[in-house]
């Protein structure tokens, strides 16, 4: 949840979709990890959502509480209660604390860890707590966050029972504006759109020359600036290393770590490719997506309101706003399902792909009022492909009707997949 004075009515505190995970989680591990970007709301999260009377909240980012956990990680921990550790990567030293502090008494949610690094990708990190954790990703607000439901669309009903939603729906007004508006919470629930460019502005600056110090010094900030500049405008696109060197002007081993300091610290993702096929080619190597289509959309310097974008462009920034979306729901999921895309040597491509307990299921992205059965070619071929551990497939556009336009295949309105509608 995030604090806010007013939007849409409400006031208070915005709820958040990962709140239920996380209660769950501590009722089961020793240790929880909360990690995601820097201001997701991970802070806001653990200090009023989960505001235990009895656990104690410490963060490293003041520079008291970080001396002595350098000095004295044990005594830092010591206390019977609860405890809080937030900004976690900044002090290393603490996990050895926490790993031998649990070997001793492993009572479910003893401490609650929130850090803006992928502790999993630190391999010292992650063999520190293994065994011993679970770990959790705050993702920026989905549509509906913002929106005050707390909820992260209707992922489950898409892929059960789609005919759930046929009908009617709200059409997605200011389907651009959703795109630009960022859901880092501050940017979100800023009143004016220079207030939130100003906001994306520092965040830039902030994430370039101060957090990422903590996890990798960076010689030169312009040419790690130029390249997140060209990894916003390639949202949604293939992952070419040797292209990227090039257009960015620097050497392939740099941006190769430029990369995974982007992945580490959350600032993009990288999404797999479904490789498993019978009779065709496909393609192995992963897309690369922001991890936020208005951060994104404002590192590119695009005008999307004024519709000078490139068209190919704004679907990408759309396929971003998306997997936001399904990672926020997979987050809160207990199956953890997991999300990749399709795509042919021959060029045929499905955006997203979800597979859960042996089935499959293709989900395209259209910035159009509206999908027929000519839009069904990609999803056909790959239903034609995997056959019977397909059960349906789904087309998300951005007019008003949720219907059925092919044998298995649903198109359906962003507004319901997003959940801004009544089921």
């Amino acid at each position: 949840m995030h604090i806010i004075h007013d939007v849409n009515g409400l006031h208070g505190i915005l709820p958040r979709h990962l709140t239920g995970r996380v209660r769950q989680a501590l009722r089961t591990f020793p240790v929880v990890v909360l990690s995601g970007a820097r201001q997701t709301g991970k802070s806001t999260l653990i200090r009023r959502l989960l505001g235990d009377p009895g656990r104690l909240y410490r963060t490293m980012d003041e520079m008291d509480t970080l001396d002595a956990a350098r000095r004295d990680p044990d005594a830092l921990i010591g206390s019977k209660r609860p405890l809080a550790l937030d900004e976690i990567q900044r002090s290393p030293e603490l996990l050895l604390a926490i790993k031998r502090a649990v070997d001793r008494d492993r009572r479910p949610g003893r401490f609650l860890l929130s850090g803006s690094a992928n502790l999993t990708l630190l391999r010292k990190v992650s063999e520190t707590l293994a065994g011993r954790a679970m770990y959790l990703t705050l993702h920026p607000f989905t549509v509906a966050e913002r929106e005050g439901r707390g909820t992260a669309g209707r992922w489950d009903i898409l892929l059960s029972d789609p005919g759930r939603l046929e009908g009617d729906h709200p059409r997605l007004e200011g389907l651009d504006k959703e795109i630009r508006t960022s859901g880092f919470p501050p940017a979100a629930l800023a009143r004016s759109r220079g207030r939130r460019d100003d906001w994306l502005a520092g965040y830039v600056q902030t994430y370039i020359e101060r957090d990422l110090q903590t996890l990798s010094e960076i010689h030169n900030l312009a040419d790690f600036r130029r390249l997140l500049r060209l990894v916003a405008l390639r949202s949604g696109g293939l992952m070419n290393q040797s292209h990227m060197a090039r257009d960015a002007g620097l050497p392939q081993p740099t941006v190769h770590r430029y990369l995974n300091l982007m992945e580490v610290s959350y600032m993009l993702h990288r999404l797999e490719p479904y490789s498993v096929s019978r009779s065709r080619r496909l393609v192995r190597s992963p897309k690369l997506f922001m991890c936020d289509s208005g951060l994104a959309a404002h590192l590119a310097g695009v005008a999307i309101p004024g519709g000078h974008s490139d068209p190919v462009f704004r679907g990408s920034l759309l396929e971003t706003l998306v997997l936001n979306d399904l990672l926020a729901w997979r987050e809160g999921s207990g199956r953890k399902p997991e999300i990749l895309f399709w795509r042919t040597a021959a060029g045929a491509e499905v955006d997203f792909v979800v597979e859960m307990e042996g089935r499959i299921w293709p989900v395209e992205v259209k910035a159009a009022g509206r999908a027929g059965p000519r839009d069904t070619g990609h999803i056909r071929l790959f239903m034609g492909e995997y056959g019977k551990a397909v059960p349906h497939g789904i087309i998300l556009h951005a007019g008003s009707r949720a219907e059925r336009i092919g044998s298995r295949i649903w198109a359906v309105p962003l507004s319901a997949a997003f959940g801004l509608s009544e089921a």
